[in-house]
């Protein structure tokens, strides 16, 4: 008996320990597995999105639709990123979430279109509009996650800055000047520029950036292979328009991507059109445009090829035998001035004296108005839609067209039989001339 009773009370112990177990198992770690910043994509639903945002300082959401074809292009791209961007000083956690399946969620966020690429911040989401080939999109992201402004204590932290920053966009780096200064300026440009301030540098960081005391602004244009120097003041509007002005290169090739740049400034382009980018004559003729940008800063200095760009040149009334390299003045929208005796750069042993005399002309107002010609190419310019979109509007309007031309020859096919019947019912036709005036395309399905 008392056998028993020893196993009944070693049972109500086991079970008693049992539940008390799995009472407090904690299931987290299967969900906090979900949420790991280990380089793969995230696949986010309605119950763990919140928890995604406030488990990471940096993350990168992709709204996408199943039958979306954009979003099926680009799942493989976020596949190949995220192992990048995972190890990053700051990582980016890449996640998705189906938002035509969650749509009350996709509605909090304000998602029209699909995909959306929102970058959350501590929790704050910014639209993410960037380009979406891996490389660039990496770029971009470490962009949009850096700081303001960086600080650099040393030599090497100078040239590390510069080798992270890459390429695409430009750096600015104040040596010997306050944070504060600069602060305003990088909060402002940060999705469009570097920027950071360096103490304690040597005399060889000063000749590499090529600058000869302190306080200076220096700034790189690393894809163009140039830079500029300002000295001061700090103040006013002075280092707000080198900051501005330095946002492009001295001189700009016209490309589509450059477009979208000027876009953004409000100076007007003096504008050199030659037959070949590439060709020897042109690029000592880029070298003498550096030279006069550097002197006309509240001008855009920008070229452009026939054989580059020709669609583009057609806008300026370019034609097999206007002389080149042809020089005007864009106001980047629908209109451009000419010079008058200056509308060509052709002595090539003295282009130098022939731009100075040009811009000379144009200070003084010796102009001639002139309108953009050829088809509405400048539409693209000023609304900076792609050309994938252009052929979308044009396919969608010859497709109207052909439906509102089917629904006409509809309407009179309906016509034309209504007038036969009623003839038939005046003519009141015999047995046999009906069956003798058949024809099999009476017949409607």
């Amino acid at each position: 008996m008392a056998t028993k009773e020893r196993m009944a009370v070693a049972v109500k112990s086991l079970i008693i320990l049992f539940w008390a177990r799995a009472w407090s198992f904690d299931f987290r770690p299967a969900a906090a597995h979900q949420l790991t910043a280990d380089g793969t994509v995230i696949e986010l639903n309605d119950s763990n999105f919140d928890s995604a945002l406030s488990s990471f300082d940096h993350i990168l959401v992709d709204f996408y639709a199943p039958w979306c074809g954009h979003c099926k292009r680009l799942s493989p791209v976020l596949d190949a990123v995220a192992p990048v961007l995972a190890n990053l000083n700051q990582p980016i956690v890449i996640a998705k979430i189906d938002a035509d399946k969650y749509r009350k969620l996709a509605s909090k966020h304000e998602i029209d279109g699909f995909p959306t690429l929102k970058l959350f911040v501590h929790g704050i989401p910014i639209e993410y509009t960037g380009p979406r080939k891996p490389e660039l999109l990496i770029r971009f992201l470490k962009k949009y996650v850096a700081p303001d402004v960086s600080v650099l204590k040393s030599d090497s932290a100078v040239y590390n800055f510069v080798d992270e920053a890459g390429k695409h966009f430009p750096i600015f780096i104040g040596f010997g000047l306050d944070e504060s200064l600069i602060a305003e300026y990088g909060k402002r440009y940060k999705q469009k520029a570097w920027f950071a301030v360096a103490d304690d540098v040597s005399e060889e960081v000063m000749v590499a950036y090529d600058f000869d005391k302190i306080p200076a602004l220096v700034a790189i244009h690393p894809s163009y292979n140039e830079q500029s120097v300002f000295y001061g003041p700090f103040e006013g509007d002075f280092l707000e328009d080198f900051i501005r002005q330095n946002q492009l290169p001295l001189v700009v090739p016209i490309k589509s991507e450059t477009l979208k740049l000027l876009n953004n400034d409000e100076r007007k382009v003096v504008l050199t059109i030659v037959d070949d980018e590439l060709n020897e004559k042109s690029l000592k003729l880029i070298k003498i445009l550096r030279s006069a940008a550097t002197a006309n800063r509240d001008l855009v200095f920008a070229y452009v090829g026939v054989k580059q760009w020709e669609d583009f040149v057609d806008t300026f009334d370019v034609k097999k035998n206007t002389k080149l390299p042809k020089v005007l003045v864009w106001d980047r929208n629908d209109e451009y001035q000419l010079v008058e005796g200056s509308e060509s750069l052709d002595d090539f042993e003295d282009q130098r004296s022939q731009l100075s005399l040009f811009l000379e002309g144009f200070r003084e107002g010796r102009t001639i108005k002139k309108g953009i010609s050829g088809p509405s190419f400048i539409g693209f310019i000023n609304s900076l839609v792609g050309m994938k979109t252009v052929y979308l509007i044009v396919f969608l309007v010859a497709f109207l067209m052909v439906i509102q031309k089917l629904a006409k020859q509809g309407d009179e096919v309906r016509y034309r039989r209504e007038t036969q019947s009623e003839a038939q019912d005046v003519k009141a036709p015999s047995k046999s001339t009906e069956q003798r005036d058949y024809q099999p395309s009476d017949k409607e399905d």
